[in-house]
């Protein structure tokens, strides 16, 4: 089976975590997302809702550069498993 090309739109359709934080700065308080696997893909707005846009036009942005510099382009990393079970010691 061949290997898909791994061109912006290969990127872009892959599940990045993105993490949204809340600015509670009082003179310019807002939400700021950011990709963790993509180091300085970052982007800032007024409100949650237009963070979506905004996010995906710097992920756009970062991905087209890296790969036009020929800078290799993190992918996702894979979802751990987990078994659903914990232990915890406790004395006796």
């Amino acid at each position: 089976m061949e290997e898909p090309k791994k061109d912006l739109t290969y990127y872009l359709g892959l599940p990045y975590t993105i993490e949204v934080i809340r600015d509670d700065d009082e003179v310019n308080p807002g939400w700021v997302a950011r990709v963790v696997e993509l180091p300085g893909c970052i982007t800032q707005g007024d409100t949650f809702e237009e963070l979506g846009e905004m996010i995906d036009d710097a992920m756009r942005g970062w991905i087209e550069i890296a790969l036009d510099d020929d800078i290799p382009v993190p992918e996702p990393r894979p979802q751990e498993e987990y078994s659903g079970k914990f232990v915890v010691r406790v004395p006796k």
